[in-house]
């Protein structure tokens, strides 16, 4: 059911910027964060024991990335490149679109806003997965992970001022659709609006107490909430 800060939030928004894992892709529906998780970490235990042994106590592996970074620029580059690979090979396997996210993704571009994807997966991945559903021309700009610079992944607002760049359009005429707290933080960091999508539960009490604009927990909504502006 829409809300009213919902229509506000959508159709405010000159330019929507979408996270992928959650709003567009379950990432690792095939193959699980852990297993790629502990895939990092043998590979940074076998260049340092320490770095190693603090991988081992998380199952993230953007995680993983950041340990192997803190250790050094050579291992961090090694992971980054693992990772990369892992995603490529998780978004073949990854399913379908989240419901919903196709018509939100044709609505935006009917509505001639401009689209974008902002992840701290790589660009390679969003692009492998975009293309694998004929999703690509619904996509103007795909700002993925900084290479070699986990520090400007969200919730630094980085990649969502860089994608308004890419845009022209100011990051206050972007709207945020994210599925996790980081994207809340980065959205308002940027000065951008940002809808949470609660696709578990608990996500929803937590994006209120963050303040986001909106809350949904359907992407269908977004498209319902585009498809009513466009009979007003």
């Amino acid at each position: 059911m829409l809300t009213d800060p919902l229509v506000e939030a959508v159709t405010g928004a000159r330019v929507l910027l979408f996270d992928f894992d959650g709003p567009i892709c379950d990432v690792f529906a095939g193959l699980p964060a852990p297993q790629v998780a502990r895939e990092l970490t043998r590979l940074v235990a076998a260049e340092s024991e320490a770095a190693g042994a603090k991988a081992a106590e998380t199952s993230d592996p953007i995680e993983v990335l950041g340990i192997a970074h803190e250790a050094s620029v050579a291992l961090g580059q090694k992971i980054e490149q693992a990772l990369t690979t892992a995603e490529i090979r998780a978004v073949d396997v990854a399913g379908e679109p989240t419901p919903g996210s196709v018509a939100a993704l044709r609505a935006a571009k009917e509505s001639s806003r401009g689209v974008a994807v902002v992840s701290n997966n790589s660009t390679q991945c969003v692009r492998a997965f975009l293309d694998r559903h004929g999703l690509g021309g619904y996509v103007a700009e795909i700002v993925g992970r900084p290479s070699e610079q986990p520090h400007l992944m969200k919730p630094n607002p980085y990649p969502l001022i860089h994608a308004a760049g890419l845009m022209q359009v100011d990051v206050s005429a972007c709207a945020l659709i994210g599925d996790s707290l980081t994207d809340i933080q980065a959205a308002h960091a940027a000065g951008a609006s940002v809808i949470g999508y609660a696709n578990k539960p608990n996500k929803a009490e937590a994006f209120v107490s963050l303040g986001a604009n909106a809350i949904t927990e359907d992407m269908q909504a977004i498209a319902d909430a585009l498809f009513a502006e466009q009979i007003t």
